[in-house]
């Protein structure tokens, strides 16, 4: 009895589907490693599944026949260039303009590269660095607010504690006064010259 052949489209059961991929990759990577065994040719396969899960298999070193491709696409050449290089070929390109045009914007701000501009280009050019300079003066302006309104926050603090010193000072003062008092002065003058020197002390 013949062999039913299998119409070649995509299966529709997803466990049919599964079945198949597994059997067919082993398939695959089978008859590939016999290829490369019986003509001693070198042979790299690379198969994600519809689950972006990778299978690979390589005859050798799967990087070594990756850079031997590349190579050799590089001294062949081809007709219609891949997608991927065209996308990364215009991606270079557009950002190595970009990095052109902005250094040449950076040198004309710094005032290089002048002379064949406009006036119009002038003017724009005067236009931007005036913004610039508004928006670099507002900065500083609130750099400058913000240390004075720090400084005057040390300021306050130092005076506060400057008062709290001279208060703690002044009865140390007069206990002194007191003291020094009662043995300069005779027993019969000290009552007067306590008083006095209290007196000053409370009222300083």
């Amino acid at each position: 009895m013949a062999r039913k052949k299998i119409p070649i489209k995509k299966i529709d059961n997803i466990n049919a589907r599964q079945v198949t991929f597994s059997k067919r990759r082993k398939g695959l990577f089978k008859k590939a490693q016999e290829l490369s065994t019986l003509c001693d040719a070198e042979i790299a396969l690379i198969v994600f599944s519809a689950t972006s899960k990778l299978f690979e298999y390589a005859s050798s070193s799967m990087q070594q026949i990756i850079e031997r491709r590349d190579q050799h696409s590089g001294v062949q050449g081809s007709d219609i260039p891949s997608t991927g290089k065209q996308l990364g070929s215009s991606s270079f390109d557009m950002l190595h303009k970009e990095i052109e045009e902005k250094t040449h914007e950076l040198c004309q701000l710094n005032g290089e590269d002048l002379q064949g501009l406009t006036l119009q280009e002038l003017q724009k050019l005067e236009e931007l660095l005036l913004k610039r300079w508004i928006t670099i003066s507002k900065i500083k302006e609130e750099k400058m607010t913000q240390e004075i309104n720090s400084l005057k926050t040390k300021e306050a603090e130092l005076t506060e504690e400057n008062q709290k010193l001279k208060q703690k000072l002044v009865p140390e003062q007069c206990f002194e006064s007191i003291t020094s008092s009662s043995y300069d002065f005779p027993p019969d003058n000290g009552s007067s010259d306590t008083s006095l020197k209290l007196g000053l002390c409370l009222f300083e």
